[in-house]
């Protein structure tokens, strides 16, 4: 085995030989960026975003015309055309949006590297304590947050800057212009890596939030709508539970629509990218306890029992012309006339479909002979009834209206 990582080298080696390249780009990059004024270093975080939005451009104004075209009166075969374009170009958008910010990562980390630089020597406060800033990324720290930015888990000590690591790939994907939140473990944390690293973001010009327990609606409104979010699982966690619970959008405090916006020139923010911090601990201890979350009665009860005599009334009535059915149906089997066992086992379909278990059919059908003929009968209606024109488009109709109520609540683009 040691010869073996003698020639091949470990994991970690093969990896760091793939990623060199980049930390070199990054490297030499910040070493232009010392040039730039703090003016300058927000300026680059606009240009950014805007050759972010420049390479994304055509798919986001062609996703905003066939969301104006589906709130059109259209047929059904345009309207599924219109579906599969749009889960196509939302695939597509995904993948671009992947490219560009790969291309933007070297400069982005030099900038940020840059401005942990110009930090060097400042005091700042942290939750009460004076901290001084003696902190610029080295060569392993810049690996770490390239592998954080393509979604894999980082491995790090305590004391290894772990927070320092996580604003890098955090600045990046907010230049999409959607949320982007860090997932730690007590609202301490959230705080003070908040506090901490908030001269870093303030100096590129990316606004954050931090979610903290007991924060009213509006309060986690605002920190949500913040370039990066910090806060718990657990706030995470429930948020979107209340969101969900929410009768109104004014109610929810997680926005969650990716269309494209004209008037603002920008997607609305949702679920886009989330870093979480000590993974193990909240993706397996932790999950080990389900969030739940009750709610107030929105509907009063008092409708139970104004409804309930009304639909045992139409119970009883179900129950009379079943039996009634039945009834008709067996003496038209005794007559055996022609045509009449036809018509009898027409109503036994009937019966089987108002009252699946009632006794007399239940018994009757006990008869092999019996058995057979009605599920042959039943086969040629449920087949003529699925054939049906108005039946068809019924149910093309009803899956439209459920579609639709779906879509509104739930964006593709989640």
């Amino acid at each position: 085995m040691s010869l073996l990582r003698k020639v091949f080298g470990t994991k970690f080696d093969r990896d760091r030989k793939k990623l060199q390249p980049i930390v070199d780009e990054i490297n030499r990059l910040e070493e232009e960026y010392r040039q730039l004024s703090d003016q300058g270093v927000r300026k680059k975080s606009d240009e950014f975003r805007s050759r972010f939005r420049d390479r994304t451009e055509s798919f986001r104004l062609r996703l905003e015309e066939i969301k104006s075209s589906l709130s059109e009166d259209i047929s059904p075969e345009e309207e599924d055309d219109l579906r599969t374009e749009e889960r196509q170009l939302i695939g597509k958008l995904r993948e671009e949006e992947k490219v560009v910010l790969d291309d933007l990562l070297p400069e982005a980390f030099a900038l940020v590297k840059n401005v942990c630089r110009r930090l060097m020597g400042r005091s700042m406060d942290v939750c009460g304590q004076e901290i001084l800033w003696e902190m610029i990324p080295f060569d392993v720290q810049l690996i770490g947050a390239i592998v954080l930015h393509q979604g894999k888990i980082a491995e790090m000590a305590t004391g290894e800057g772990k927070t320092l690591v996580a604003t890098m790939p955090l600045y990046l994907n907010s230049l999409s212009g959607k949320s982007v939140h860090l997932i730690t473990v007590n609202d301490y944390l959230a705080r003070r890596d908040r506090e901490w690293m908030g001269p870093v973001y303030d100096l590129l010009g990316v606004t954050v939030g931090c979610l903290q327990g007991g924060m009213s609606p509006p309060e986690k409104r605002e920190a949500y709508g913040a370039d990066i979010t910090y806060g718990t699982n657990n706030e995470f966690g429930f948020d979107y539970l209340r969101d969900n619970m929410a009768v109104h959008a004014e109610g929810q405090v997680q926005r969650k629509y990716h269309y494209y916006d004209k008037e603002k020139d920008v997607l609305q923010r949702g679920h886009y990218y989330a870093i979480i911090d000590e993974v193990d601990s909240i993706l397996i201890d932790e999950a080990r306890t389900p969030l739940i979350i009750s709610g107030p009665v929105t509907v009063s009860t008092h409708k139970f029992k104004e409804v309930m005599p009304r639909m045992k009334e139409l119970a009883r009535k179900q129950t009379m012309l079943c039996n009634r059915l039945f009834k008709e149906g067996k003496e038209l089997l005794e007559r055996g006339g022609e045509g009449d066992e036809e018509e009898a086992y027409r109503k036994f379909y009937q019966v089987r479909k108002g009252a699946p278990l009632h006794k007399q059919l239940m018994s009757l059908i006990e008869k092999p002979e019996i058995r057979k003929l009605l599920q042959k009968n039943e086969t040629e209606l449920d087949s003529k009834s699925r054939q049906s024109p108005r039946v068809e488009e019924g149910r093309r109709s009803e899956e439209r209206r459920v579609g639709k109520e779906c879509r509104s609540r739930w964006s593709p683009y989640q």
